[in-house]
């Protein structure tokens, strides 16, 4: 499905990261794996994925804040690979607390990182795609920046908001050549995301969800997936939900 074709995962280390990782591979895509502070995570990412796909994997270290860091690694895409196909704009951050104990501090690091980062690095990489007249970017938002509102992680629901007009404004900037969509998940079950609710809460949230369950990881990955293939050629500038149906 993906011969030949170089996939870039931001945060490649986290479970929706690496579902995402699995699944391109499975399809005989060349991968680029980023991480800032989980090495380990991405390491055995990688050894998990060489024991049945024979692709080629880069590991880059860049923390998405840091433009200069994103620039070495544009030129290490080059050097290594001499193109890229696909962008998958995964890295993120939430910084939950009460309303009450939120600070300037904390709503800048999210801005920074989930909006500011993702704008940064579709643009070296978008450029080199529309310069090569190809190239496919889907930015991990969420159902949190369209239709959800938790006072206690309002930061990150607006990054995500941001995330969304940005991907508008990505499509047309780069088409005809570059699709730019968006994939927005609802409860996904991650170990990160369930440790940080209280059960009530959990319980609270699934009872919202038609299919009365939590996402998979791998779900989500499913639909990336496709996205970044040849299939969806024509899905262009698009937000997709991912959550289960929810009220």
């Amino acid at each position: 499905m993906f011969e030949n074709k170089v996939a870039l995962i931001t945060g490649a280390g986290s479970e929706i990261g690496s579902a995402i990782a699995l699944e391109l591979a499975k399809g005989n895509c060349n991968l680029i794996l980023t991480y800032n502070t989980n090495l380990i995570g991405v390491q055995a990412l990688k050894d998990k994925i060489e024991k049945t796909c024979t692709v080629k994997i880069l590991i880059i270290k860049c923390d998405i804040k840091n433009e200069e860091e994103i620039k070495k690694m544009s030129r290490k895409i080059i050097e290594v690979f001499n193109h890229i196909d696909i962008l998958v704009n995964n890295a993120g951050t939430a910084i939950d607390t009460l309303y009450q104990d939120k600070t300037k501090a904390n709503f800048m690091e999210t801005l920074e990182v989930n909006l500011v980062g993702t704008f940064l690095v579709s643009k070296y990489i978008g450029d080199m795609m529309h310069n090569n007249k190809y190239g496919k970017i889907i930015n991990i938002s969420s159902t949190n920046g369209i239709d959800k509102y938790y006072p206690m992680c309002l930061d990150y629901d607006a990054s995500k908001a941001g995330v969304n007009s940005l991907t508008h404004n990505l499509a047309l900037e780069y088409a005809p050549y570059v699709n730019v969509n968006a994939v927005a998940p609802g409860f996904i079950g991650t170990t990160n995301e369930l440790n940080n609710m209280d059960d009530d809460f959990i319980k609270l949230e699934e009872d919202k969800i038609f299919l009365k369950r939590y996402g998979k990881a791998e779900e989500v990955a499913k639909v990336v997936k496709f996205l970044v293939s040849d299939d969806a050629s024509y899905i262009n500038n698009q937000i997709i939900v991912v959550d289960g149906g929810t009220y």
